[in-house]
């Protein structure tokens, strides 16, 4: 009986098998978020692309690209922009909108705004939970990849949730949860 997969490189193996489970990620997202990151991407192939290419050709126009520094800084910056792109539009081929209107409130999801009691000190704090490119601990939106996010996901009103972060166990108390 034949291998599926005989024939091919361990690391080719690994490394394809990485880029399907990242490409094939579903991320949830607002719509405002979701435009954000189109606006991003439309800046990136709009501005920064056609810029790193002038910067190439400037490179390249000033002789032997052998020892050209700026030709060499150029290329790997415009291998970064790629690369960017690349991941900014896998993120949006797999994004879908979530619609409020159809969540259920007894349970902290995405686009939950949470209000917590931390157990140890008593501090109420609330937070929106969104996708992780929409964090902003500022705007107090943090990511469900994050520690605490992930540790109020499918929580209900007074559940108490043990999160682990870098200083500790913490304990929290969900006071609230709406939309």
């Amino acid at each position: 009986m034949r291998k599926p997969f005989a024939g091919f490189s361990h690391f080719w193996l690994i490394s394809n098998l990485q880029k399907l489970h990242i490409m094939a990620q579903i991320n949830y997202y607002t719509e405002g978020g979701l435009k954000k990151l189109k606006d991003d991407l439309h800046h990136l192939k709009t501005v920064e692309r056609p810029s790193i290419s002038r910067q190439i050709a400037e490179a390249r126009d000033k002789g032997d690209l052998s020892e050209n520094a700026e030709y060499d800084a150029a290329k790997e910056a415009q291998g970064l922009l790629e690369a960017r792109i690349a991941k900014m539009e896998d993120v949006i081929a797999n994004a879908r909108v979530v619609d409020e209107s159809q969540m259920d409130n007894s349970k902290a999801y995405i686009l939950s705004k949470v209000k917590i009691k931390n157990l140890n000190n008593n501090a109420v704090l609330e937070y929106q939970l969104v996708a992780e490119n929409e964090a902003d601990l500022k705007s107090k939106k943090i990511s469900v990849e994050s520690p605490i996010g992930k540790g109020l996901l499918g929580k209900a009103k007074g559940d108490v949730a043990e999160i682990q972060i870098p200083s500790g166990l913490v304990k929290f108390e969900i006071l609230e949860i709406s939309r």
